[in-house]
């Protein structure tokens, strides 16, 4: 009888120890994601739909997670207030022009509130504050944009194979496709005969004083560009050494 007391005493003891480790750390993991254990402060944001973002989801700024959403209430019928819990070191970079939005780790992921940057001269954030919001773009106003347009290229695409419209009738008509072949081809030859034409003007008698004198022009207006640049560079030299020159002067003193 007493061994039997001895054993269920033992059996006893580790399965308080036991119960009480798990208490501990289930304390810890819970006080970890409620950042019971960190300075932080509260922020907060209003919505007219949240998306599916539930209580304990994780806030990033500039991609690193920093607090986890710490409540969600209806205010009023277009109203969702989101309570934030914010890491208190990062509180000096989140400013009050910074804005929240809701998106998801991945396409099918856990929903995230964002906390986008703001700008460099704007106040900082204090603790209670309200940020604005944008509104997120839901999931099935997506698939049903797609929808739509997969729609209508297919029906572009029928009508293409069974040759209506302008690209339909351009790919389906022989009549057409070669009209257009030779409309290119003329279009072609003339560029080629407008190209030998004025080859013929330059070796004219009556016109090659016209053009000697503009490709004249041109090359004196490129010497002359190149004077400028060179003067500019000689002129950028002479500064450039008379400022090292100030320079070993200064260090000198």
């Amino acid at each position: 009888m007493d061994t039997h007391t001895q054993k269920f005493k033992v059996r006893l003891g580790l399965f308080i120890a036991g119960g009480l480790a798990l208490f501990v750390i289930a304390i810890f993991i819970i006080g970890k994601q409620k950042h019971l254990f960190d300075p932080v402060f509260k922020l907060s944001s209003t919505f007219y739909n949240v998306s599916g973002l539930q209580v304990g989801n994780n806030i990033r700024f500039s991609g690193i997670t920093v607090g986890t959403v710490d409540g969600i209430k209806i205010i009023n019928d277009s109203t969702v207030q989101v309570d934030m819990l914010i890491k208190k070191d990062v509180m000096r970079f989140i400013k009050t022009d910074c804005g929240v939005a809701i998106g998801s780790s991945g396409l099918i992921g856990d929903k995230l509130l964002f906390i986008t940057q703001g700008s460099t001269d704007a106040p900082v954030v204090k603790d209670g504050q309200q940020l604005a919001s944008s509104e997120p773009v839901e999931l099935d106003a997506i698939m049903a944009n797609l929808q739509v347009t997969s729609e209508q290229l297919a029906e572009i695409m029928y009508n293409i194979n069974n040759g209506n419209g302008t690209l339909g009738r351009l790919i389906k008509d022989s009549t057409i496709a070669n009209d257009f072949s030779q409309t290119m081809m003329n279009i072609k030859s003339s560029s080629k005969g407008f190209s030998e034409n004025m080859d013929a003007a330059k070796h004219n008698f009556l016109l090659k004083g016209y053009f000697n004198k503009k490709a004249k022009a041109a090359e004196e207006k490129k010497k002359e560009d190149e004077k400028v640049k060179a003067a500019e560079k000689k002129k950028n030299d002479k500064e450039d050494k008379k400022a090292a020159k100030q320079k070993i002067k200064d260090e000198k003193k």
